[in-house]
């Protein structure tokens, strides 16, 4: 017998709602090292994060890197912990507070929630949260600009599960990627060009370099689209920059393990110029929406160890879009369009309140 969850109660006569998820990575609860170690065993579990066979994997998981890696991890986290908790579910509560009333103002009467796939709020209780709330039409956003399996897909693997335990489905759409959509190009080249007007504006030795996120070579032998997304990213922020191609750098940060990722690698790109004679490098990281471990501690704290270490002069990091108002407004562009056909206008949740109270009472007359 199939294992259902446990439906709210239904009410003839309730209009139904539409809700957008806004799923991120996820964090640990604390930059402690049980709380790094529940987090990491989540993460490192999953499948399509670590494609190793299970068998071969999961000693070196469970006997190695759960037993020596969650002390040093929880070091790093304390590093860039805010007094409201970690940095990236900061940030994407925020975002989910502020699209809902930039979408509001543009009309429609949506309910937004966020979750994390790893961690907390998990995806299954923030759908539960909107079904409760008679959400009937969900929207799911992974807030990777660029797609991969191993964070968009597996975002929407988790999604999927708690449909197959839902006796009464809501009906779901899902954005796939944005990584080339104007809003999303536009604000990242202004934050860019805020970043100079605050600093100078670039000179003869200087770089811009941008770093995304690293997966496994093999991803793309297999036919991830993720690599492609990253270069297209990073010739639309150029070309709106103005910038010669040689003044950007494309790079691939937070490498695990002994097996090729896609290349150039971050950390020995920014030594090697420095070495070239490179005086100043301003970093900012596209893939990432809000700023976390991977932006705040590894680029902005790490990288620059290791550029002015091996002779660099000036380096700056360009912190995420986070709550930028032109990247609120890029991503309420972006939920309107997937939202396209659905009803979610006051006028239209009245008569979709009138067309079901009327259907009720049909059914009350024929009983």
């Amino acid at each position: 017998m199939p294992f259902f969850l446990p439906e709210p109660e239904f009410q003839h006569g309730t209009a139904p709602r539409t809700g957008v998820l806004l799923i991120n990575l996820g964090t640990p609860d604390a930059p402690t090292a049980p709380a790094l170690r529940r987090y990491l065993k989540e993460f490192l579990s999953d499948s399509r994060v670590v494609e190793i066979p299970r068998l071969l994997w999961w000693p070196i998981l469970n006997g190695i890197i759960l037993n020596t890696r969650p002390k040093k991890s929880a070091a790093k986290y304390a590093s860039v912990w805010l007094p409201e908790g970690s940095p990236l579910r900061v940030h994407t509560e925020r975002q989910t507070k502020l699209l809902k009333g930039a979408l509001g103002e543009a009309g429609h009467r949506v309910e937004v929630d966020y979750a994390m796939r790893y961690g907390q709020p998990s995806v299954a209780d923030a759908l539960a949260r909107l079904k409760q709330q008679n959400c009937t039409r969900i929207l799911l956003l992974p807030l990777y600009p660029q797609y991969a399996g191993s964070t968009s897909a597996t975002a929407l693997d988790a999604a999927y599960a708690w449909l197959q335990k839902s006796r009464n489905q809501p009906e779901i759409r899902s954005v796939r990627n944005f990584h080339d959509h104007p809003g999303y190009i536009a604000a990242l080249a202004a934050s860019v060009r805020q970043h100079w007007a605050a600093h100078g504006l670039p000179g003869a030795s200087y770089r811009l370099m941008l770093s995304f996120h690293g997966v496994p070579k093999r991803t793309l032998e297999l036919g991830d689209p993720y690599h492609c997304e990253c270069l297209k990213t990073g010739r639309l922020v150029t070309e709106a920059l103005g910038l010669a191609p040689e003044q950007v750098k494309i790079c691939f940060q937070s490498r695990f393990g002994k097996a090729e990722w896609l290349q150039p690698y971050t950390a020995p790109t920014l030594h090697q110029l420095a070495k070239q004679g490179v005086e100043r490098v301003d970093v900012m990281c596209p893939g990432f929406t809000s700023d976390c471990l991977e932006t705040l501690e590894e680029i902005a704290m790490e990288g620059k160890a290791d550029f002015l270490s091996a002779g660099g002069k000036t380096y700056h990091y360009i912190p995420c879009l986070n709550e930028r108002p032109d990247w609120i407004a890029a991503l309420a562009d972006i939920v309107s369009h997937h939202l396209a056909g659905w009803p979610t206008r006051a006028d239209e949740d009245t008569a979709a309140l009138e067309l079901s109270a009327r259907r009720a009472g049909e059914r009350g007359s024929k009983d």
